[in-house]
């Protein structure tokens, strides 16, 4: 499965590198579970704002370092109508919050406080940000959300699941 593509710049080739072959297709071997994925995505998604929602699942994919995940919400946000100016800041938001709006960045805080546990855990004043910008059953939404694509994340992580190969729409349901 391992493909070369090539790069043109300024009307030269250059050979990229070569892509990795997936660890294994675990849709496939844990068909159920993969079901049951796309069913609690699908209800994480409910009556969240679809560019919002792409900007947590880029966010916690950029967190995760999950390639898989970044090609596909990218790919989704631009689909949905999202500029490159923002999914190119995302990265930075910190430095770059006038591209966004104050829910849109609590939404960010929020998934990075529910990515990174290692820190121990959600502070308050996070929290605290969202729940000003949410209502209680969006909040609810989100964290269910911000949790779903943290597990797509470890899926694709683990099993190394190649990137550039997605087109918006492909998993629909």
């Amino acid at each position: 499965m391992t493909t070369h593509h090539t790069r043109h710049e300024h009307g030269e080739n250059h050979e990229l590198s070569p892509e990795h072959a997936p660890r294994m297709e675990w849709a496939k071997h844990a068909p159920e579970v993969y079901k049951a994925m796309i069913r609690l995505d699908a209800a994480s998604s409910k009556g969240l704002d679809p560019l919002l929602l792409e900007l947590v699942k880029l966010r916690a994919s950029q967190l995760n370092h999950c390639a898989f995940c970044l090609d596909m919400h990218s790919k989704d946000a631009l689909a949905a109508g999202e500029s490159v100016e923002r999914i190119i800041q995302l990265s930075a938001w910190e430095e770059s919050r006038h591209f966004y709006t104050p829910k849109e960045i609590a939404a960010i805080e929020l998934t990075e406080a529910v990515t990174v546990l290692t820190d121990g855990f959600v502070p308050d004043e996070v929290y605290e940000r969202a729940a000003e910008h949410f209502e209680e059953a969006e909040l609810a939404q989100l964290i269910a959300a911000i949790t779903v694509i943290n597990a797509w994340n470890r899926f694709g992580v683990t099993t190394r699941a190649v990137p550039g190969h997605y087109t918006p729409g492909q998993f629909a349901h």
